[in-house]
């Protein structure tokens, strides 16, 4: 069953952030993610509980897949980039 990477991000150093994408893709793909939304136009609709800024979604295969790659240690130092240029909510739901 697929599970889904949901981060909402706020970037302070837009320039430093495409740095960390471009690391940060390869690896996502190695566990087997598929990006599907990032950071493209949003319409929010409703905000009672939230106000996203910048919406980034990525397909895995499985939980475990989300899982083992945000706590991957090849990923810690690309993590450590986004961290200090932008502020992040990050979920993982499993899927249907």
């Amino acid at each position: 069953m697929s599970a889904y990477v949901i981060v909402d991000t706020k970037i302070s150093d837009p320039d430093a952030y495409e740095k960390y994408k471009a690391l940060a893709r390869p690896i996502a793909e190695k566990y087997g993610a598929v990006y599907l939304a990032r950071g493209g136009d949003m319409e929010v609709v409703e905000n009672e509980l939230w106000s996203p800024t910048r919406i980034v979604m990525l397909e895995f295969p499985d939980m475990k897949s989300a899982h083992d790659f945000v706590s991957c240690e090849e990923y810690a130092p690309i993590k450590a980039i986004r961290n200090a240029n932008a502020e992040c909510t990050t979920i993982i739901i499993d899927g249907m």
